[in-house]
């Protein structure tokens, strides 16, 4: 592909929500993101904290494995797995620019394409196990635009082998619960309903070992938090496997919820709760 046709290409498109080079060519800044490093910076954090420890766990490839991305977006998630070795990934987003998108990229970096494919759909009209089983499973930033959490990981462990990381957005309440409320990103962003569910740590937990999986929660590795805000306090991933040893991640990498400082955490966080509820019914 010439390099008019990149360009054009690029700017055919309204928006980007993640940073690419396509051959010397610049995905271009989204609004909220304030400079252009910090956009780049958030993606190299995200990806050194949610996909490391997958490639770790892994030997130090991905290489034999097949992948499911998740509200793929525009691909980026999936070429960092092609990037680390993966054999395969199946992309999947319900909003058909991203999957433009994807494909566009994926062709300037002229990937194999019988190592990709992505499709436009509900991710719950999908018949996973048609293009399944999967070794590793991608949901970021999915889990919190849904109002059925519960129905969609029992989707995923149906096509699922072993790994699982879950990226979300989660509620500072007391306890395994799953909070209520309206999806703020915009019209194009929930699945089905506008009303959603923001799960609490523990509920993350209770869930996806009714399906089978050991699971962690991983330790943010950011020296700060510029580009990466949000996993301050209200956003965090957790790493889940059927088959993969998770004792093997460094413990630096981990956090115990289990432990009396998560407990004291989460009494704070249900006291503020408490607090903002009586603000509220003044």
């Amino acid at each position: 592909m010439k390099d008019e046709e990149i360009v054009e290409r690029i700017k055919s498109f309204p928006y980007w929500h993640y940073p690419f080079n396509l051959k010397g060519h610049k995905t271009p800044l989204p609004k909220n993101l304030g400079t252009y490093a910090r956009f780049e910076k958030r993606a190299f954090k995200r990806r050194r904290y949610i996909l490391d420890p997958i490639v770790k766990l892994y030997g130090g490839s991905l290489k034999g494995k097949r992948l499911l991305d998740l509200g793929c977006n525009s691909g980026f998630w999936s070429l960092c797995a092609i990037e680390e070795g993966a054999d395969f990934v199946l992309g999947i987003d319900a909003r058909p620019m991203f999957i433009e998108q994807a494909n566009f990229v994926f062709e300037v970096k002229e990937i194999d394409k019988s190592k990709y494919k992505f499709i436009s759909a509900n991710i719950f009209d999908v018949n996973l196990l048609e293009y399944g089983p999967f070794d590793i499973v991608l949901c970021l930033g999915l889990l919190y635009h849904v109002n059925k959490p519960i129905a969609l990981l029992e989707k995923i462990a149906e096509a699922n082998d072993d790994i699982l990381v879950i990226d979300t957005r989660i509620s500072n309440g007391w306890g395994s619960c799953l909070k209520v409320v309206l999806d703020y990103e915009g019209p194009d962003s929930y699945v089905d309903s506008k009303v959603v569910m923001l799960p609490t740590r523990r509920a993350i937990f209770d869930i996806v070992k009714q399906f089978g999986y050991s699971v962690v929660m991983l330790k943010p590795p950011f020296t700060d938090y510029e580009g990466v805000w949000d996993y301050r306090w209200e956003r965090r991933a957790f790493l889940c496997a059927k088959k993969t040893d998770l004792s093997k991640l460094p413990r630096k990498l981990i956090v115990d919820i289990h432990s009396p400082r998560e407990y004291i955490y989460d009494l704070l966080h249900g006291i503020l709760e408490i607090f903002k509820f009586l603000k509220k019914c003044r």
